[in-house]
């Protein structure tokens, strides 16, 4: 009896926590950011499950239930709700370019509480028919949900791309990603900044690679809504600014001097500092951290060019002078101290590179790889003191693993612009090209990264069709994991606006499997599927093997129920193929295409209205 009377002690607790927290979810804004589906799904299934928990509570849990099965499915809540709530709190760009791990952590969630539900003995629980239909319901939708990957926003992705490594971004272009991510207003974006500046100061000084390019996309997507919007926002800030003294934040002001920083940098504690502060102490002879005390394992500084980029957005947003700093780190790199320092840390590892044998040289592209992802000035040294053309030769090692880490390096180095030129003066893409037909799947997926990456020059478009690498890349797109489809289908659709490739890509068979990708009950690869079919079907080549393909069913399919991208280019190649084939244009017809036109002509987006009504007039016309 005692057990019992703690097993109900056990179920009626964990059914006031269940209680807590689907009132807590309940009372969560609705997701306005690239998540916006799984949020509000898992949002909208938990809210289902809330009539169970308040009949148990009103009524009691009775003393059959499972205790620990509640108490399990309590904990799957949570962690439920911990998701929610860090979605619902975080930086949207980092959901945008992190969108695989946020997806696995839903997948993680859904797989969770579906496991749970399965485990409860509703029998023992005493809750009304209509109760326990509707969470048998719920229990379905998180079982088929728990089966079914959904893939990140490949046209988000593709755009947030170029609005990074385009130094001028076409302003229609970040439009488009402001209003996928909802970052429109300067408000918006002024969360978004501190949501930024939380991950900064929660990082321990080790922030995510895709810290300098969330700060500059923050950066243009500012500067675009001040163009835009040049008025209200604006001019409230500066009268604002002008009537108050603002608070500078304590993160913002170096722990020594308590001033505002110029030139903040990470020593390796993960502690930051102002250079010249940090410096002094260093020369004085200290080899502690001086705001924890902890043993410094080294002394280099590494420059926090995250957080000097917030202080610089935080003095523009209050009218306050943003501090002077003497000299630029940034780009005075080989001239500065520091830089003397680290450029001799990189010969000697260059060194290995070059005439070490085969494990120096491994951990030495190790070291190289690591370097380069981790910031704009490291990218700069490494290329100028030679690395380039050494990682370009370990692009042949028969050791899998140096070869892993050479792409990697030089996918790292890629992101630096000038760094693109040197890399394919040294020979690289024949080299890359090889590692994307006969390397790790690891390597071939890096490999694929980096030829996007060097793809976004107009001029190594060609050079890259020209070395094989589309039936490469096909072959990944096909074979690769989800994660090598998907690079595959972002260096082909890139290299694709180039006239040639397209007909390499359709002479490789993509078509064919194009249209697999469409057909798969997952779903998963649509968007890429479609977007470069769109880009294909330009071509009198590909439109050929497109129509032979037998699409219009299937593209009529996705214009009825597919999202709004997705109905947008599946409506641009149905027109391209209609325009210049009257048979296609009669198959169009048969199959009753008018209604579903009508409405995307109403309520798609402007170029599928624009497609759709072309269809329209075409079908009258014949």
């Amino acid at each position: 009896m005692a057990d019992e009377g703690a097993d109900g002690g056990e179920s009626a607790a964990a059914v006031e926590r269940m209680v807590k927290i689907v009132n807590d979810i309940s009372g969560l804004p609705e997701c306005r950011g690239p998540l916006r589906r799984p949020y509000g799904n898992l949002a909208r299934r938990v809210k289902l499950l809330g009539p169970l928990f308040e009949e148990l509570k009103e009524g009691g849990v009775g003393g059959g239930a499972d205790g620990r099965a509640l108490a399990a499915l309590a904990e799957a809540l949570e962690a439920a709700g911990r998701l929610l709530q860090s979605v619902n709190e975080g930086s949207k760009l980092y959901q945008a370019l992190k969108g695989e791990r946020f997806l696995d952590k839903f997948r993680v969630v859904t797989g969770q509480l579906e496991k749970s539900l399965s485990e409860i003995s509703y029998d023992k629980l005493d809750v009304s028919e209509e109760v326990r239909e509707q969470v048998e319901l719920v229990y379905t939708q998180f079982k088929r949900a728990k089966g079914r990957i959904e893939a990140p926003d490949f046209q988000l992705c593709m755009d947030l791309s170029l609005a990074w490594t385009e130094k001028i971004a076409d302003p229609a272009l970040l439009k488009r990603v402001s209003e996928k991510l909802q970052l429109i207003t300067l408000n918006d974006l002024k969360k978004e900044s501190l949501a930024l500046h939380e991950m900064v100061i929660g990082s321990g000084g080790n922030p995510e690679e895709c810290l300098e390019e969330m700060s500059t996309l923050l950066k243009k997507l500012k500067d675009l809504t001040v163009v835009e919007s040049p008025n209200a926002d604006v001019l409230e800030s500066k009268i604002s600014s002008k009537h108050r003294s603002p608070v500078i934040p304590d993160d913002f002001r170096c722990p020594i001097s308590l001033d505002m920083m110029k030139d903040p940098v990470i020593v390796s504690t993960g502690q930051t500092y102002e250079r010249s502060c940090i410096q002094k102490w260093l020369d004085a002879g200290h080899k502690t951290c001086p705001k924890t005390q902890q043993n410094l394992s080294h002394t280099a500084l590494t420059p926090n060019y995250v957080l000097k980029s917030l202080i610089a957005q935080w003095c523009e947003s209050n009218g306050v002078e943003p501090p002077k700093n003497q000299g630029d780190h940034r780009y005075k790199i080989l001239g500065s101290y520091n830089c003397d320092r680290d450029r001799a840390c990189i010969m000697a590892i260059l060194e290995k590179l070059g005439n070490g044998n085969q494990e120096e040289q491994r951990a030495a592209a190790g070291e190289i790889r690591l370097l380069a992802k981790r910031n704009a000035d490291n990218r700069v040294c490494i290329a100028k003191a030679g690395a380039i053309p050494l990682l370009v030769d370990l692009l042949q090692s028969p050791d899998s693993r140096t070869q892993e880490h050479a792409v990697t390096a030089l996918l790292n180095l890629s992101i630096n612009e000038g760094n693109k030129g040197i890399i394919v003066n040294a020979g690289a893409i024949p080299e890359i090209v090889e590692v994307l037909k006969h390397g790790s799947m690891e390597a071939r997926e890096n490999a694929a990264a980096t030829l996007f990456s060097l793809s976004i020059v107009d001029g190594n478009k060609v050079a890259i069709g020209a070395a094989g690498a589309i039936p490469a890349l096909v072959d990944l797109l096909c074979q690769g994991t989800p994660r090598g489809k998907r690079d595959a289908a972002t260096a082909i659709f890139n290299l694709s606006i180039y006239q040639g490739n397209k007909v390499r890509a359709v002479r490789a068979g993509i078509v064919v499997h194009l249209m697999r990708l469409l057909a798969d009950p997952t779903g998963e690869m649509v968007d890429e599927a479609l977007a470069i079919l769109a880009i294909l079907a330009s071509h009198q080549e590909g439109r050929l093997a497109i129509g032979h393909s037998e699409p219009i069913p299937t593209l009529l399919r996705l214009i009825r129920s597919g999202f709004p991208r997705n109905r947008e280019n599946a409506a641009a190649v149905l027109w391209s193929l209609c325009a210049g084939d009257a048979n296609q244009l009669r198959t169009v017809g048969e199959l009753g295409a008018e209604e579903v036109l009508k409405e995307l002509r109403e309520s798609g987006t402007d170029r599928a209205k624009r497609k759709a009504g072309n269809l329209l007039e075409l079908l009258q016309q014949s």
